[in-house]
């Protein structure tokens, strides 16, 4: 599978060149966050303006990826999904479960607001 990487101070912005989501594209997805943890990177920014099409299987892994990612203090922002595919997310009730943004600017400012309230959080225990 194969992802365009740009890593920024505090957050990886991760763009899958495929068109298509699928659980192949979600398990590579997965995996490179997981790669990406390992060298610092813990916010994570997936850019799917590439991907027009998605096999609604693969839905329930980008929220376990989701879940994963928050019940260890790290943000995961969707961004650039494309009319169809944030149809399907609408019709599987998921679009209020995952933070999907539509710009890549909202999706920066939704990691850095996250990292604030982590960073708030962290200081009044």
């Amino acid at each position: 599978m194969e992802f365009k990487i740009d890593t920024k101070p505090t957050y990886s912005v991760i763009t899958p060149v495929n068109t298509a989501i699928d659980a192949n594209m979600t398990a590579a997805l997965s995996d490179k966050c997981q790669e990406l943890a390992k060298s610092g990177s813990t916010n994570y920014i997936i850019d799917l303006q590439h991907c027009t099409e998605a096999d609604n299987t693969s839905f329930d892994d980008l929220v376990q990826m989701h879940e994963n990612c928050y019940n260890n203090s790290q943000s995961l922002v969707f961004t650039g999904v494309q009319g169809s595919v944030l149809k399907q997310l609408q019709d599987a009730e998921l679009d209020t479960v995952l933070n999907i943004a539509p710009k890549m600017i909202e999706a920066v400012d939704i990691v850095s607001m996250e990292i604030l309230e982590r960073d708030l959080f962290d200081e009044s225990e």
